[in-house]
Parts: C-alpha cells; structure tokens; sequence
C-alpha cells in the first residue's frame, strides 16, 4: 500500500513534461536506492525525502532540475566536483539531458544520513561508506 506522500510525489511527477519526468524518475530511484528507510512527502511544494529528517529534495524547472540537499556545507565540500553543474547554496541544479552521476548522488545522500544522525546524540549510524 502507498502511503500519502508518496502519492503526492507520485502526483507531482506525473503533472511535469515528460523530459522532466524521465530525470525526476531516475532521480527519484536513485534517491531511494541510497536511502531504502527513507519516507517521502511534498514539503516546500517539492518532493523531499527525510529520514530523522530532511535529507534532499528535488524539484523540476522549465531549463533544469534541481537537487536541494538542504546542507550547504556539504556543497561547498564537493565544489571542486560540481563544476559542471549550477549550485546555489544548498541546491544543485543541472540540465536534464546532462544528470548527476548516480555516485555522486549516492554519495549526497549518504553525507546527509551521516549529517542528520550526527545531530542525534545515542543514534546508531546505519549507512555504509
């Protein structure tokens, strides 16, 4: 059974043009891949994905789609590696015939699961490097 919110991203995927559906799909597997626990919900009127809290969102745009991994230090560690990409703040934005690579965004992903179990004193941490 689907839950609400997933229904809801289901929904919002399904409203875009299908150039944008294609990368928000993969995206949004991607997403789940490196974050299996991870619950979904539309949240500042995107998709965000949060496991003891916020891990990223995405969002799709006329020109481009946006990752927001809602750290902008962890962006600013990886600038020598988004170069190619738009950033701005905490948000990465790329072109959808040009997507991340799969790794960085696992990579994204784990960096955020280790940063919102940092912030909970006694949590075990269950992600893998």
């Amino acid at each position: 059974m689907r839950d609400e919110g997933t229904m809801a991203v289901d929904a919002y995927q399904a409203a875009l043009p299908a150039r944008q559906q294609k990368v928000m799909k993969r995206l949004r597997l991607l997403i789940r891949k490196a974050a299996p626990e991870a619950s979904e919900r539309i949240a500042y009127r995107i998709p965000v994905f949060a496991y003891h809290g916020d891990l990223v969102g995405m969002s799709a745009h006329r020109d481009h789609v946006s990752l927001h991994t809602m750290s902008p230090p962890l962006v600013e560690a990886m600038t020598h590696r988004l170069s190619e990409v738009g950033v701005s703040g905490a948000t990465i934005h790329f072109a959808p015939d040009q997507p991340l690579p799969a790794s960085l965004i696992a990579e994204i992903v784990a960096a955020r699961i280790e940063e919102n179990l940092a912030r909970r004193p006694g949590e075990r941490r269950t992600t893998r490097r």
